[in-house]
């Protein structure tokens, strides 16, 4: 017998699944056997006797789960740390684990009420002594973490569970003697699996399948080399062997119809203390605020899942709820997280939604120095769409140029601080480019209700319309198109060659030629078809009136391109008087600019084609500033171009005959977007019809 080592159990007087409180219990309400479940105790009481000693403490009716003595608390020399149960069903056995506590001469630590920690079923100590494993996710809150490392001195590794079968980190992690480590990968996230690989060598590692997972291989009782546990497979006896460890087993099912094994049964009240082993700050934390509709829009709910779906915790500080029909809510969140990594990687998210540090955080934002051209500093801030400040000198600065997936650039002058967004391809040697989170703020504007309830179309809706709802879409559409033209505003569209194939080039030459368009973005295959059109009633060789191939109809584009080279350039013969009709003839005849831009499968190209793609993305880049709205019409690849380089605020409408093409393009993160899932050609024709319908001081088309 080991005296030194010293054991809580209680015995099951009182038990039987009487609830559902965890997926194992879950149809075994009042299925176990009472004689059953002694019977299995006994046989583990008394192996454990013989290896340790075993104290008893009083098991109380009602309260069918003390049983489980690892959720009583947790216990570091003379210190326990009292648990905070999450569910009613179990609050009621913490006074009595309380009082035994204090009768056996333990200091009890106590926990907020609203701040849940199971004890030693969640917190396990590395068996060398050297850090305290702690588990959150189903059962324990990780800002428990803090106070455990606090009284108990010792460093908290946090892990996050991630599987609800697995609600206890006891039921899938074991430390072992010799610093050797049972667990289930499976049950934690990547960000755990991580932590738990960079602190346990791979020798020292002994991952199990989900057959000994399940059978609760990891809920194991360590008392020197020998694992007591309710059931492993041979295999992994072997690999134990191979260890140094005897595996006895003692079967446990009864309990395991209430989510327990072993371990659950059992509290190590005896644990030693390392002289040099001190409390660690195992928990990043931030307070941030929130301002808008949080409840309407569900932003509040957006950030506080966003907050534990990456592993995090959060704690409302305040919240504010707006009184009036147009009253704005705002509520201040801590936010905490196990690792600065992690903390990053929420606060990122969180920008995204317009969340701002409190004003007792806020710092300026920290910039490093680009060593190579091209080339930005570890952990650089990758920009959204959305409007971006960043904090230099204590104030506020605005981004200029802001568009998707660029680094910002702060510069000083005599006129003051600059910040813009930059491409990593034109970050100069020198730049100082901000990296992390701090000091970064998103301008989102607040949606009013009226927008997201009454108008289900609009442009604040970021929906994908369905076909049988076109005609209204396009309503609004028109309106907008009317709006802003006769405002001189800018409309660009960015199309692919389905539209000239679905009969819509007359309509967008309409378009262009009445003053609705003032830009055309797309690629070689679009001005080609187009002017094999307007030369030939051809596209992709198919006649346009009848809708069949004509004889010799492939080698159409191949003779546009060539003629278009013969006089050099589109306009060139369009001046030639060789094309008089169709989109092209219209941009030019209108002083429309247009890029088009290369691709490895274009034929000829046509002269106008940039087949530099980094300066075609710039020429996009320069047509599209100061735009009011794109058409994106029926070209994916362009179009997702043309919205990573747009800055939000800018509406957006996505149309294509693929939902998946429309959804893409609308899950890009704009509120000021609609996608109308429809044929491009009737799109357009609906579109000249209602704008036909409208009446202008102005015009009337």
């Amino acid at each position: 017998m080991t005296d030194s080592i010293r054991i809580l159990m209680c015995a099951p007087d009182h038990y039987d699944v009487d609830y559902v409180i965890n997926p194992w219990m879950e149809g075994n309400v009042h299925k176990s056997s009472r004689d059953r479940a002694v019977e299995q105790w006994k046989k583990l009481y008394k192996v454990l006797n013989n290896l340790a000693v075993v104290d008893l403490v009083q098991p109380q009716k009602g309260w069918p789960d003390m049983v489980f003595t690892a959720n009583a608390g947790l216990i570091l020399g003379d210190q326990a740390v009292l648990s905070r149960f999450h569910h009613p069903e179990r609050q009621g056995e913490e006074p009595h684990f309380k009082k035994w506590f204090a009768d056996n001469d333990f200091t009890v630590h106590e926990l907020p009420e609203d701040l849940p920690f199971e004890g030693a079923g969640d917190a396990l100590l590395d068996r060398e002594g050297r850090w305290l494993w702690a588990g959150y996710g189903f059962r324990s809150e990780l800002d428990s973490h803090p106070y455990l490392a606090q009284w108990l001195d010792i460093e908290v590794l946090s892990l996050r569970l991630i599987d609800d079968r697995f609600y206890h980190l006891d039921t899938c992690f074991c430390p072992l003697t010799g610093g050797y480590l049972l667990y289930y990968p499976g049950a934690f996230d990547s960000y755990s699996n991580h932590l738990i690989e960079r602190r346990i060598p791979p020798e020292k590692r002994i991952a199990i399948e989900e057959a000994d997972a399940i059978n609760f291989a990891c809920n194991t009782v360590n008392v020197g080399q020998t694992v007591v546990m309710n059931k492993a497979s041979d295999s992994l006896k072997l690999r134990l062997g191979d260890k140094g460890f005897r595996v006895l087993e003692t079967p446990l099912t009864e309990f395991l119809k209430a989510g327990g094994a072993a371990k659950c049964l059992t509290l190590r009240i005896n644990e030693p203390v390392l002289e040099d082993v001190h409390a660690n700050k195992p928990l990043e934390s931030r307070i941030i605020h929130l301002e808008g509709h949080l409840l309407d829009a569900g932003t509040m709910n957006q950030a506080l899942d966003m907050i534990v779906d990456n592993g995090g915790s959060f704690k409302v500080l305040n919240f504010n709820l707006g009184t009036e029909r147009q009253s704005v809510s705002a509520a201040d969140v801590r936010v905490s997280a196990p690792s600065m990594e992690v903390m990053e990687e929420i606060m990122n998210q969180l920008i995204d939604l317009g969340a701002v540090a409190s004003e007792e955080e806020v710092c300026d934002a920290h910039t490093e120095i680009c060593e190579l051209a091209g080339v930005a500093p570890d952990d650089f801030y990758v920009t959204t769409i959305y409007p971006t400040e960043v904090r230099v000198n204590g104030e506020w600065v605005l981004v200029r140029n802001q568009r998707m997936d660029g680094a910002i650039v702060v510069t000083q002058t005599t006129a003051g601080t600059i910040a813009q967004c930059k491409l990593l391809r034109d970050l100069a040697k020198s730049d100082r480019v901000v990296v992390g989170v701090e000091g970064i703020r998103i301008i989102r504007k607040a949606e009013a209700r009226e927008k997201r309830g009454g108008e289900e179309f609009s442009f604040m809706g970021a929906g994908v319309s369905s076909e049988r709802r076109v005609e209204l879409v396009v309503e609004q559409i028109a309106w907008e198109l009317r709006q802003i033209r006769d405002r001189g505003g800018k409309v660009i569209v960015t199309a692919g060659p389905v539209v000239i194939h679905t009969g819509g080039a007359q309509h967008l030459a309409q378009l262009i030629r009445h003053g609705y368009i003032h830009g055309l973005l797309g690629g070689n295959a679009i001005a080609v078809h187009d002017i094999e059109q307007a030369l030939m009633g051809t596209s992709l060789g198919v006649d346009m009136q009848k809708g069949i191939p004509v004889r010799g109809g492939h080698r159409h584009h191949l003779k546009v391109i060539n003629t278009v080279r013969r006089y050099g350039s589109i306009a060139g013969t369009v001046d030639a008087g060789v094309i008089s009709q169709g989109v092209m003839y219209e941009c030019v005849q209108n002083n429309v600019p247009f890029v088009l831009a290369g691709s490895i499968r274009d034929d000829g190209p046509l002269p106008d084609t940039e087949m530099d793609l980094i300066k075609a993305q710039a020429e996009y880049a320069q047509l599209l500033e100061g735009t009011d709205m794109i058409l994106m019409l029926s070209t994916m690849l362009h179009s997702i171009g043309v919205g990573n380089m747009t800055p939000g605020g800018v509406k957006m409408v996505c149309v294509d005959i693929n939902p998946a093409v429309v959804t893409k393009l609308s899950d890009r993160g704009s509120v000021e977007s609609v996608g109308v899932v429809t044929d491009v050609g009737l799109f357009l024709s609906l579109l000249i019809q209602q704008l036909e319908r409208l009446t202008s001081p102005y015009e009337v088309v």
